[in-house]
Order: structure tokens, then sequence, then C-alpha cells
């Protein structure tokens, strides 16, 4: 293999585009803010600037994440191969990456109002210290969840000018969402996270993971149906969010063993969970 094949196939496994499951867990949130800011048709310029968005800033935070773990990636069965871990991208050039992809996504946030650009501002700052949350305290998926989240109140913005309280209800959905499939990959890196002194979620809740996790996806729920009574939805919004109840479940049972395949499968499958409460929004809008 070439020099710059190599280099830039270790560029991809460090802005994870060559694992576009996490693109996805970013744009869900971002597709059900655009959907009820703009009232079941959002402003398809907009909706372009946001998935371009959220992509680049998704793949900026890999790389601060990496960065912020490459003395710590090589101490973890899951994360040993990664680019910085291995020497095949080196901590200045990660920086690099993120920088030019925060400069990506601030020129493409210019295109809108200045209320949405005041709001990135916060997003930039999220998605920097998120990685080193880690070391200080056992909820970093909470501090994930907001930084993950960000793009709602920024959606609202987009198109109304305004953050309404819905946007916040609809960002503490996504928080209690992020917090249950976070902790099921947590649950992955536990051992390892335990013997090197790394903090998470699932080191904080133990035994009583898969109940947190459960209690997680109630507090996403309940949110997700009061967000939809104030936005007067129809009554397939409601029917859609059991399925995506059922789906929860589902998600709850694959990680019952709590071994690494079976958490990182459980993780994956949030993508489900999404795409439902996004059809049920779709649904509730027609």
């Amino acid at each position: 293999m070439s020099v710059i094949a190599e280099k830039t196939r270790a560029y991809l496994a460090l802005t994870r585009l060559d694992r576009p499951v996490g693109i996805f867990l970013l744009l869900w949130p971002t597709y059900w803010a655009l959907w009820v800011a703009g009232s079941g048709r959002p402003d398809p310029f907009i909706f372009l600037i946001f998935t371009l968005g959220v992509i680049a800033m998704r793949s900026a935070g890999c790389a601060i994440n990496d960065f912020a773990d490459r003395h710590v990636d090589g101490h973890v069965t899951r994360t040993k191969g990664r680019p910085l871990a291995t020497g095949r991208i080196t901590a200045r050039e990660a920086l690099g990456v993120f920088v030019v992809l925060v400069g990506v996504s601030f020129l493409l946030v210019l295109q809108l109002n200045t209320t949405t650009i005041a709001l990135s501002v916060v997003a930039v700052i999220l998605a920097a210290t998120y990685p080193f949350g880690k070391r200080f305290h056992h909820l970093p998926q909470v501090h994930l969840g907001l930084a993950f989240g960000w793009a709602i109140p920024m959606a609202f913005a987009a198109h109304q000018g305004t953050v309404p309280p819905v946007a916040w209800l609809l960002l503490l959905a996504n928080i209690g969402w992020t917090l249950a499939y976070d902790t099921l990959y947590a649950m992955a890196d536990r051992p390892d996270d335990l013997r090197i002194g790394v903090k998470s979620s699932a080191i904080l809740f133990g035994r009583f993971d898969l109940l947190a996790v459960s209690l997680s996806y109630v507090w996403t729920l309940a949110f997700l149906v009061v967000v939809g009574w104030i936005a007067e939805l129809a009554i397939g919004y409601f029917i859609g969010l059991l399925v995506a109840a059922i789906s929860a479940v589902w998600i709850l049972r694959t990680a019952r063993r709590r071994d690494l395949a079976s958490c990182v499968l459980a993780f994956r499958r949030n993508n489900v969970f999404g795409a439902l409460v996004m059809l049920a929004l779709i649904i509730g809008f027609l």
C-alpha cells in the first residue's frame, strides 16, 4: 500500500468517516429539531447546511477526542488500533484536522442568522471540552449529550430566529438518549477503564447499568411525548414513539450479556431508535 493511501486511511479512521454510525446518531436529533422548528417542512437550504455541519463537527469531535485519549487508547481493547495510538497520525496532525473542520463548520454556519452563529460558539466549546470530561467526573455521557444535541437549539434559531422552550425540551430528550447509548458503549470498555482509571457512567452505575439505561430511555421518551403535545402533533406521532419504545427494549436485550461485542452492537442499534423517532415526527406532521 502506498504512503498516500495509508495516510488517507489513517485520516478516515481519525475522523471516523469510515464508520458513519456516529454521524447518524448526531443527525437524527438534528433532523428532529429541524422538523419541529420547520413545522414539518424544514427549509431545504438550512437542512443542507446542518447536514454538512453535523458531519464536519462530528469528525472534528472525533479528532479532538483521539488527541485527548492518545495516551489512553492504546490500553483499551476497542481503541488500541486508532491512528494516534498506533502512531499513524501525530498529535499535531490531529489538532490540525480539528481546527480545519471547525473552520469548515464555521463557514457553513456563517450562511445563517446571527443567533445561530452565536450559538455555534457554544457548540465548539462543548465539542472541544467533552473528551477531557472523563478525567474529572463519571458522567461524560451527559457532556456528550449536550455536545451532540447543541444543533437542536441552533436549528430552531436558524428557522425562527429564537430558541423556544420546546427546543430545550428536545435537547433534554437527546441528553437522555445519549446517556443511554453511550453508557452501552462505555460498558464495552469498562474493564479497561477501571484498570487505567478513566471515569464513565458505566462505572458509576455498576451492576445497575442496564437499569440506568432503561430509565434513560424512559426519560427520552417522556420528553418526546411532551414535545409532541406542545407541537400538537397527530396521534400517529405517539404511536411511532410506542414503536421506538419497543426498539429500546430490543436494544437493551441485545446488551444483556454485557460483553464487548453485545454492547457495541446495542450501541449501533440505537440508529434504529433515532430513525423511528424521525419517522414518528414525519407522520405526526402529515
